[in-house]
Order: structure tokens, then sequence, then C-alpha cells
């Protein structure tokens, strides 16, 4: 099938896509029915941007944070090549410094990238810090040409290819950032665009990558989705006209809540690289999570050799206690409570077989066993679950230890008491309730 040849179309007023992005209303979702096939590569992966966007949303880390978080990175690649890429800033000296250290490291993944403006100059920094890759901001939407940099579209795409070219004349493979891709006019812009950058590809016989970048989070993951908000068509189209999967990565915003599927969609329809930071935590609504897009990963390819899931659970215990992250205790994957049941009836069940309520194996896969909080809903089960994960004891639901133990409970919850029990009042209780005669700790 012929590849499609785009042409810039230069219109004198912005498309703004009114019917759509009506702004005194929330954005409209608008179904096409015209369906696109699912084109998953045989091989996806990671980049990351906490050091970029993420520190966006943030105090910026210091040069040592920034090196224990991309240590941290490298443990959970395991060498895999999952995590590929970190993208830093590089204007600051304590930019400088942390490039600097986390190159030191010899690390093949994630390799380290950069992240400049539009501006030839910028390109010095890429080169004194020795990077042979860089993001580079070429917005796409009319909202940005028009609007925000006062050009035409012709004015704008000439100015973008002639920093990708500078790039590529300076030995530095471009990333161009096409930001907010999901407002731009996809056959009048965005191809046509993309469509020269592939040329300058052929031209350099060099790489030229093309980030889509959901900067509002608009993107949508249905099928039947329409442009410019389907992150199905945005995908498969670059693809038809001959952008290769390997140089196409997903950057999306959690504007809408949709930011984890819209990248694991990207994935599913013909881009290789889904761009994240830790935790989700980028600039406003942040961008999906590290952790959750390994873990997705792992659902659509298998757990892969080498990775370490359990140096997910390793980094939030860091960000928590050294970077004053304040992860929610119900945060799916890394929340204190995320595998923590309090209904008793689910006590009950995890106490039979905790694959009843427990999604896998926390235990192997990221090293946090299930547990259960004591409340008044939790029962006799619930206080033997809890006995039971940290003593070397195995009771039963109805010994006296546990009636007295759950006396106690239930006579909080009669005072009116709304929150959880503490583990600290669980241990004096259970000191109490067996006369300071505790079974052994667990190891």
């Amino acid at each position: 099938m012929a590849k499609k040849k785009p042409k810039l179309i230069n219109v004198k007023e912005p498309n703004l896509y009114r019917d759509t992005f009506p702004y005194a209303e929330f954005p409209k979702v608008i179904l096409d029915d015209q369906i696109v096939k699912y084109d998953m590569p045989r091989k996806i992966w990671i980049t990351d941007t906490t050091f970029r966007d993420g520190q966006q949303a943030r105090p910026p880390y210091t040069p040592e944070q920034i090196l224990k978080i991309y240590d941290l990175l490298h443990e959970i690649d395991g060498g895999a090549g999952l995590i590929r890429q970190c993208e830093f800033f590089l204007y600051s000296k304590r930019d400088r410094k942390a490039v600097e250290l986390c190159k030191g490291r010899g690390y093949e993944f994630p390799e380290v990238t950069g992240w400049i403006r539009a501006v030839a100059a910028d390109f010095k920094l890429v080169r004194q810090m020795g990077l042979s890759e860089t993001g580079i901001l070429t917005s796409a939407s009319d909202y940005h040409i028009f609007l925000k940099l006062r050009k035409t579209r012709s004015q704008a795409m000439d100015g973008y290819l002639a920093i990708a070219r500078a790039a590529l004349d300076s030995g530095v493979i471009p990333r161009c950032h096409f930001e907010d891709i999901t407002r731009a006019d996809y056959d009048g812009f965005v191809l046509p665009f993309a469509a020269e950058l592939m040329k300058l590809a052929e031209e350099y016989d060099k790489p030229v990558k093309i980030r889509l970048c959901d900067t509002l989070g608009f993107g949508l993951p249905w099928a039947g989705s329409a442009l410019p908000r389907s992150v199905p068509k945005l995908v498969s189209g670059l693809r038809q006209i001959g952008v290769p999967a390997e140089w196409l990565e997903w950057h999306g915003h959690n504007d809408l809540h949709k930011v984890l599927i819209n990248a694991a969609t990207a994935w599913l329809y013909g881009c290789c690289a889904a761009n994240t930071s830790i935790f989700g935590v980028g600039e406003r609504t942040g961008n999906p999570p590290l952790e959750a897009m390994v873990v997705e990963h792992a659902q659509l390819k298998g757990v892969v050799s080498g990775v370490n899931y359990a140096a997910i659970t390793e980094l939030a215990e860091y960000a928590s206690k050294e970077l004053g992250f304040e992860i929610p205790h119900n945060y799916p994957l890394v929340g204190r409570d995320f595998n923590v049941t309090r209904a008793g009836i689910h006590a009950d069940g995890l106490l039979k077989n905790e694959e009843i309520y427990n999604c896998f194996d926390t235990q192997r896969l990221l090293n946090r066993p299930v547990s259960v909080a004591i409340t008044d809903k939790a029962g006799a089960a619930g206080i033997k679950h809890w006995i039971e994960a940290r003593y070397e004891i195995e009771i039963a639901k109805h010994d006296p230890h546990i009636a007295k133990i759950k006396d106690r409970i239930d006579a909080e919850y009669a005072d009116n008491r709304v929150s959880a029990i503490s583990d600290d009042e669980m241990r004096r209780w259970m000191r109490e309730a067996f006369d300071d005669n505790l079974p052994p700790l667990r190891k």
C-alpha cells in the first residue's frame, strides 16, 4: 500500500476545534465509528521524565537525590532495557551536575538524554554534556502556533525543521515534542510536519524521533473516538506515513483521569515508548506513573527476566522518607494500604486463600505482604490475620486471646471512634491479652 504524502495546510485563522473544545463547557467526546486495528510492536518500553516534567510539580531535586532516583530506576530495569531513557534539564549548574553524576555511573539503561528549547544556541549545552539525544519543543496545535508563538503554520514548521537539522548537523538525535497534539490539526499540520522530519531522517541516515504530547490530557483511548483526541488514530496515522514505531513516544497528562490508559493505548496501536514520571508526579495533574507502566508492561508482555519489580517498593520508600512525597495510603501498587483489607468478610477470605482478595502475589513481586487493617469491621478473622502476619503463631478465631483483643476494639468503636486501630495499639493489647508472654515475632 502506497504511503500517504501529506501536505501542510497553511490556514489564515487557527483551527481551535470549537465543536470538541467549547471551553465554556467540558470537552466533548466525539465518536466517528472508524475503528483502528491494534498494531502493538514486538518490543515496547518506558522512558522517564522525572527529572524534567517531574520537577515542574515540586521543589527541584538535589543532584544527589537525582542520582539516587536514577540508581533505583536502573535497579528496577535490571539491565533489561525496559526503562530505556531519562531526560534532563541542562540549563543550571545543578542540572548539569546531576547529568554528570548520572553519566558517571556508566549504565546502559536508562540512557541520559537532554531537553532544550527550539533554539539553535541550546545545542551547545547538549554537546558540552556529551549527550547523543535531546528533546526539542515543537508545538503542534494552532492554540500554540497562532495564539502563543504568533506565527503561521508554515513559519512554525520552517523553524522546527531548521532546529531539527541543526541537531543532526551537531551529531545529536532530535526528539521533536509535538506539544498539544490532541488539539492539533492532524491532516493540516501534524502529518505534514512528521513527513518532513522523516525526509530529514532519510537525508542524514539518522533517527528523528517524535513525542506525541497530550499536554492537557485530552487523549481518548477508544478505537472509535475521533481526531484530534483519538490516541489510536494519532499513533496509527503516523505509522501509516512511515514513521517507525521505535521513533514514536507517548507523553501524557492526567487532567481527565486517563493518563495510564492512554499511555497503554499508545503502545497497543504502534508506539514503542511510553514516557513516565515516578508516581505520576509532573506538571499540573502529572504524567503516567512509572511504576504503573512497569506493571502494565508485564500484563501486556509478561514478566521480564531481569526486571526487579520489588525495587518499586524501595523507590516508594525512598520517595516517602527522603523526598517528602505524600503518597496516598490507597494509591495503587505502592500506597501503604494498597493491599490492605478492612472488611471482616474479606479478612476471612484471605485466611482461607489470599488469592481471593489479593490481585497478585504482592509479597513475591513487590515485597509487599498482604495485610489487614483493624477496624470495627475486621472481626475475629481480621485480628487472627493481623496476629499471624506478625507473630510466629497459628491461632483460632475463637481463641480467648483474640476475644480479649476484640473486646478492646469493640469498646473503642462503641465510644464513637472512627479511625482504624494502629499497630502500636494492637501490640499493646497483644501484650495485655498474652500477659506479656508474647509469641516470637516473625522475621
